[in-house]
């Protein structure tokens, strides 16, 4: 699957980074925020995000791989806070795909609100 074309124009450009790997942990696509965040690495399309992982996080990506799950988790590098949300993805018929990861810059004051 050509999975730039599938992917719409507005992700590319959009103020998070967009990660995307297939059910076998290739990667498929990087948003221009996403080629930014992981430069230091080359271009890492085709490659295997498993290569670039820790054996814990790896126990995470076929856990949700395997249940087509999502993690939820906040990170603070350098001062930077981010909230990073990984989801699978399903293809038409119903199986998981693969893994798509959100990841955004986040004040470090960030609002919450309940509401009901």
């Amino acid at each position: 699957m050509d999975f730039k074309s599938a992917v719409p124009d507005w992700a590319w450009g959009m103020n998070c980074a967009v990660t995307v790997c297939d059910a076998e942990c290739n990667i498929l696509y990087m948003n221009a925020r996403s080629r930014e965040t992981f430069a230091r690495h080359g271009d890492l399309i085709g490659h295997n995000l498993l290569d670039y992982h820790n054996e814990r996080s790896i126990g995470i990506i076929r856990h949700l791989l395997a249940t087509g799950g999502q993690n939820c988790y906040t990170i603070e590098k350098a001062g930077v806070h981010k909230m990073i949300f990984q989801t699978a993805w399903r293809n038409e018929d119903g199986t998981v795909g693969g893994l798509v990861e959100l990841s955004m810059v986040i004040p470090t004051d960030m609002p919450h609100y309940v509401r009901e």
